[in-house]
């Protein structure tokens, strides 16, 4: 966290409200990505939408890694997946599998993610998103403080 710059956070959270704010207007959903991710399969009527924003979020976070490599962790260093923590013997891509399968499981229960809650939740002030958000920020605070790994 040593590597924050305030201009890049502005312009980072300006194009994710530019985005939300656009697919709303433009298509009437809400910018969940799990919500989104999670009607692709079993294909709903409304596919390729889904596709097209998913490709594109993606896409574009690895052009911008790749263009701007300073970027992601500030200096000299390029953007990276994490690392499991060292002395826990897990391998690297087992931990991201165990992680993603929680995130899963907790977004399924909570009934939305961070962008759907955080993003959009927050900014249409409701209630059950405030209380998400909470949570969110609770269980990786103690994430972090159990695992070490920031």
């Amino acid at each position: 966290m040593e590597s924050f710059t305030p201009l890049t956070a502005v312009i980072g959270g300006s194009l994710i409200g530019l985005a939300t704010a656009v697919l709303w207007l433009g298509n009437g959903r809400i910018a969940g990505i799990s919500g989104i991710f999670g009607q692709l399969l079993p294909p709903a009527q409304t596919v390729v939408w889904r596709l097209v924003f998913l490709v594109a979020m993606v896409g574009s976070t690895f052009v911008v890694a790749k263009l701007f490599p300073q970027v992601g962790m500030g200096g000299s260093v390029p953007a990276a997946l994490v690392e499991a923590p060292d002395g826990w013997g897990i391998a690297t891509p087992v931990w991201l599998v165990i992680a993603g399968l929680l995130t899963g499981i907790g977004t399924k229960i909570g009934n939305g993610c961070t962008s759907g809650h955080g993003v959009c939740g927050l900014a249409r002030l409701s209630r059950r998103s405030l209380v998400a958000v909470l949570v969110f920020f609770g269980v990786a605070m103690v994430t972090v403080a159990v695992t070490g790994v920031v």
